[in-house]
């Protein structure tokens, strides 16, 4: 006897076959509804599968009122059949008062929460599991089977058959392999699909890291000024070494800069730069973002998971804002720093690691660590090399070089025609005091190229008072203060002639020390550093 004859539903080997044939969700769950109820013997066939609600379904949600916990539910995702009456012949739709069950509610909620099977022969005589007996006399509905999607001990979903005739026992023993068969192909469509999506993240991380190489091989160290040139040099002597680095500097120096060209100039170049915001990292979060995870070591761990520390084996671990990782977490990033090795979080698997740690921050960890707010011991691990950043206002002399560069990079991805720096542009951006430093140079420049519709350049300064010297700094220099406190507005070429007179004048009383207790740079409360850039620039001889 062939199979035709004991499955309503057709011959249950070309259902089977035709199921793996297809590999993603979108043409899986309508196939198998349409081929599950291939003429009227089958009233409805429907799928369901657990999923969280989204965004705002529980507040339309029909059932809202019988779901307690609302952090899983069934979704309807596929249905098909033959109405007798209204205008939906086939009930194609996933709409409707039954689109979401809660778990454990109903006959579909039941099957989903408990992983059994519910069979009704005769819905007449059993009328417990029916939610619309007018509905299942005017379709005349005899039989209901309802299965677990079940894989690997997991319930995806649920399959629900209404039928107008009794299934015999081996079309029940048919549906059951369908459905574990079924259960198997939607688990496959997801890691496909989930692979899918991977391996697209995987190209735009590639592609951005591509960028950056890109970028980082132009040399983004623009400038001349003695302060930069220093600070090269200090990452020529260092970069070779597995030093760990601290980067010191007010936010928008360019931190990661110099951590990109501490990776680059190294021996580790060829391995990743794993850069981690510490301050972007949810508390609850940094040890499974540090150091990773075990699948089912805490609720939302659904997959084994690799920590930035093992990513970056081989590379460099750049740790942006430091300062910001908690105090008791501290203890933890210190044993890895020592020990170099870390257990993930739920796993007992101790890993070896070869990491090179560079750190930045624009705090003074020195006195955060006095006070009490970070740990000593990790402080003294991290700046075995410190790197200090002068702000943009102590190395004015590279403004209109960064300026140039900025300007071809946004003109070139703006599709906008280079743009001229002017004299007076040159001045205007020397004259402010760039409390943002290079960021907010690049975002002013940036918005110029945006708003210099005519080929002549603006630049919106959002405070541009703070370009003008101040009376208590002034009163602060050396000389006179009456020659530049008067109600004048000085030219920009009176202020340079002003401020070269004044380090001339602290050289002269100095005996032309700059470097050292009462020196020029301490009289005139400089760094030693900043006070050599401004004498170059001025074109001082000393």
């Amino acid at each position: 006897m062939s199979l035709q004859k004991h499955a309503i539903f057709g011959d249950p080997t070309e259902i089977l076959l035709s199921l793996s044939g297809k590999h993603h969700l979108p043409e899986l769950l309508p196939l198998a509804v349409r081929l599950l109820a291939p003429d009227e013997q089958v009233a409805l066939v429907r799928i369901w599968l657990v999923r969280p609600p989204e965004e705002g379904d529980c507040l339309s949600c029909p059932m809202a009122g019988e779901c307690h916990h609302r952090q899983r539910c069934l979704h309807l995702v596929a249905s098909y059949g033959h109405a007798r009456h209204g205008e939906d012949q086939h009930w194609e739709r996933t709409t409707g008062d039954f689109r979401r069950m809660p778990m454990a509610v109903r006959k579909i909620g039941h099957i989903a929460a408990t992983g059994e099977t519910v069979q009704i022969d005769d819905v007449s005589a059993d009328s417990t599991w029916i939610a619309r007996p007018d509905w299942v006399r005017d379709e005349a509905v005899r039989s209901f089977f309802g299965l677990p999607l079940r894989y690997r001990d997991e319930t995806l979903g649920v399959l629900a058959l209404f039928s107008r005739k009794l299934m015999a026992v081996s079309c029940c023993d048919w549906l059951r392999m369908i459905a574990d068969h079924l259960a198997a192909a939607i688990a496959n469509a997801r890691a496909l699909d989930e692979i899918e999506l991977l391996k697209a993240r995987l190209e735009q991380e590639n592609e951005y890291l591509r960028e950056e190489v890109a970028v980082a091989s132009m040399g983004e160290l623009v400038g001349n000024s003695p302060a930069l040139q220093m600070i090269s040099q200090q990452i020529d002597l260092v970069a070779p070494t597995d030093s760990s680095v601290l980067i010191l500097g007010e936010s928008g120096t360019g931190k990661e800069l110099i951590a990109r060209e501490l990776h680059r100039r190294s021996n580790r170049s060829e391995r990743p730069l794993i850069k981690v915001n510490c301050a972007a990292v949810p508390r609850e979060l940094y040890e499974s973002e540090f150091f990773g995870h075990s699948k089912g070591s805490f609720t939302g761990a659904l997959r084994d998971r690799a920590g930035r520390f093992e990513l970056a084996h081989g590379g460099t671990l750049f740790l942006d804002e430091i300062g910001e990782i908690p105090l008791d977490l501290q203890a933890k990033l210190l044993r890895v720093l020592q020990e170099g090795e870390l257990e993930r979080i739920g796993e007992e698997q101790t890993r070896r690691l070869n990491v090179r740690i560079i750190a930045a921050t624009n705090r003074n960890l020195r006195q955060e660590s006095a006070e009490g707010r970070f740990r000593q011991d990790l402080f003294y691990r991290l700046s075995v090399f410190p790197i200090e950043l002068a702000p943009l206002r102590e190395r004015v002399q590279d403004i209109p070089l960064l300026a140039e560069h900025f300007l071809q990079r946004f003109a070139r991805q703006l599709g906008r025609k280079p743009l001229k720096l002017t004299l007076a542009n040159e001045q205007q951006l020397q004259r402010y005091r760039w409390p943002g430093n290079v960021r907010e140079l690049q975002h002013v420049l940036e918005r110029a190229v945006i708003i210099s519709t005519d080929g002549k350049l603006r630049f919106d300064l959002l405070d541009d008072t703070a370009s003008q010297p101040s009376k208590k700094a002034s009163q602060a220099n050396i000389g006179s203060p009456d020659q530049v406190l008067a109600d004048k507005v000085l030219t920009d070429r009176e202020v340079r002639s002003f401020e070269k007179e004044n380090i001339c004048r602290a050289l002269e009383a100095t005996g032309g020390k700059v470097y050292g207790k009462g020196g020029a740079a301490e009289v005139l409360g400089l760094k030693p550093t900043t006070l050599l850039s401004r004498i170059r620039a001025l074109g001082i001889r000393n």
